[in-house]
């Protein structure tokens, strides 16, 4: 039986339930989607700071009421100093290193972000300003919070890297140890932060004093952003990349973002033909599509500049159909090794009472990003720039002002009848198949409290893997895992029932017939899911 909540006017998702009690007040108090997302957005950096925050990047896909569907890009770029030259003298070979100094490659777009889709808000016709939406935001930096319990799962494993970065431990930990579940902690640089771009705008992030300090403390340290960097910073919209499917039209967002993958993923399982459900067919279907995705997406998901194609090509109907017929329906295809890739994301969503619906992903890139936090403004700056490779000959080289690739990807998909879906997760290279799964499972009508409850399954190397593996939940049936490693699947069993690991899902659905909302968010994460 669905325990989808339902709510007649408007309703939001968060991975915390701070930010969804956020953003379902300021719905309350008048807001609209996007400016009740800014409001989430700004506290979930606070409380969520293991996956999120003003120094990442994000991601927006929205539906206006009228249909039209807009992409908003808030993603830095690499800095001055982030050249392959300097990196190699310091002995990089492959990749700028994941944590410390060096990690602090890129500027950040998150803040970026908010402001362009507040000139969007205001557009149609939103009234609130940066005061009113960053208020509890700062309540909660200022006053303190209760650690959540995904941090707290979170942080001893990191610590070992993470002890020694220049601010981490200070801001953190407590006597260099992870502080207790359900510990309060308090930012107070980040509460001034968040205060001065609240009563000074937020372009002081990039032009302002905020700005102005934050260099200072980053040259201090000797990193690859410059003020210069920051004040070039500006988030942009893109079109968006669309696949119809099932009946519906799916948007995501293009390169950079592997939002390609996404969409590649379920169209290549499609053109399988397999009958919906959870059995052998259905999942190794799923999961050889998803090798199939991954292969697009390391050859076409990059810096767009750097490519004269159209990346929807890919999306076509004969391209989609060419990777389908790869696949063996019996036996899992090998895959070359590729590094770890990690999962330190946020997904939110918001549908107001006008039918605008926001699909919105925030991230530092891995747990805790660089590890580096500015101690004048308490921003802990984000490793996005390992996803760049130090080979020169790579579309993806290293080089000042270069866009990195992005895991991140917002998708939002809407039907002919006027049913809009906002949906999404985190979990790095396992966000296409964490969509995908929960997609599907919507679409076979279980509802979406079921679909994103269901055990899930992802493909990935992970620290002290050799080759990729298919990590399966632990509430996944044997025979079904011994029929995959029958299969050539490399089947590891997570003995978790609910895992971190398998994504922080969540999703809303406003129906047509009656303007409701159906919202659910993950049992794996800190979140919930409110509204009106």
């Amino acid at each position: 039986m669905d325990e989808t909540p339902v709510f007649s006017h408007a309703a939001v998702v968060a991975p915390h339930a701070r930010a969804a009690r956020v953003g379902r007040d300021l719905l309350a108090q008048g807001a609209n989607a996007i400016e009740a997302m800014v409001g989430m957005a700004a506290t979930v950096a606070v409380v969520y700071p293991h996956m999120n925050g003003p120094g990442g990047d994000a991601f927006w896909m929205v539906r206006e009421r009228g249909g039209r569907v807009r992409c908003l890009e808030a993603c830095g770029f690499a800095g001055a100093g982030a050249t392959l030259a300097a990196y190699r003298a310091r002995g990089h070979e492959d990749a700028p290193p994941p944590r410390g100094v060096e990690a602090v490659v890129t500027t950040p777009g998150a803040v970026a972000g908010w402001s362009l889709a507040l000139e969007l808000s205001r557009a149609l016709g939103g009234r609130m300003d940066a005061r009113h939406l960053l208020a509890d935001s700062i309540a909660a930096a200022r006053d303190g919070f209760p650690i959540a319990d995904a941090e707290s799962r979170c942080l001893p494993a990191e610590i070992d890297d993470l002890r020694d970065m220049p601010g981490f431990a200070s801001t953190y930990l407590e006597g260099g140890q992870a502080p207790k579940p359900g510990a309060v902690r308090r930012f107070p640089a980040l509460a001034g932060t968040l205060e001065r771009l609240a009563h000074a705008g937020l372009d002081d992030f990039y032009r302002g004093d905020v700005a102005r300090e934050l260099a200072a403390d980053l040259e201090r340290l000797d990193a690859a952003v410059t003020r210069a960097d920051l004040v070039r910073t500006r988030a942009r919209e893109t079109r968006p990349l669309s696949l119809a499917l099932e009946g519906a039209r799916l948007h995501n967002s293009p390169p950079p973002t592997q939002g390609l993958a996404s969409l590649a993923l379920l169209g290549i399982h499609r053109r399988l033909a397999i009958r919906p459900g959870d059995d052998f067919a259905w999942t190794h279907g799923m999961v050889e599509a998803a090798k199939r995705a991954l292969l697009l997406r390391e050859a076409l998901c990059h810096e767009p500049a750097l490519d004269d194609g159209d990346p929807a090509d890919a999306l076509t109907d004969a391209a989609l159909a060419r990777e389908a017929a790869a696949i063996d329906m019996r036996r899992a295809a090998r895959w070359p090794g590729r590094r770890r890739d990690s999962g330190g994301t946020v997904w939110m969503g918001a549908i107001d009472g006008t039918g605008l619906a926001v699909s919105y992903i925030q991230s530092i890139y891995w747990e805790y990003g660089s590890g580096i936090v500015s101690p004048s403004t308490g921003v802990l700056m984000s490793n996005r720039g390992v996803a760049f490779s130090l080979d020169p000959a790579s579309k993806r080289a290293l080089a000042p002002g270069r866009r990195p690739f992005h895991t991140l990807n917002p998708p939002l998909a809407e039907w002919a009848n006027g049913d809009v879906l906002a949906y999404g997760s985190m979990g790095g290279d396992g966000q296409p198949q964490f969509q995908a799964q929960v997609f599907a499972r919507i679409v076979r009508g279980g509802g979406l409290a079921a679909a994103l409850d269901a055990p899930r399954f992802r493909f990935g190397r992970d620290w002290g893997e050799v080759d990729a593996t298919l990590k399966l939940e632990g509430r996944i049936d044997d025979a079904l895992a011994r029929r995959l490693a029958e299969a050539g699947h490399e089947v590891v069993r997570v003995e978790a029932p609910y895992a971190d690991a398998f994504g922080h899902a969540g999703a809303l659905r406003r129906r047509a017939r009656d303007g409701a909302i159906e919202a659910a968010h993950d049992p794996r994460s800190d979140g919930a899911a409110m509204g009106l």
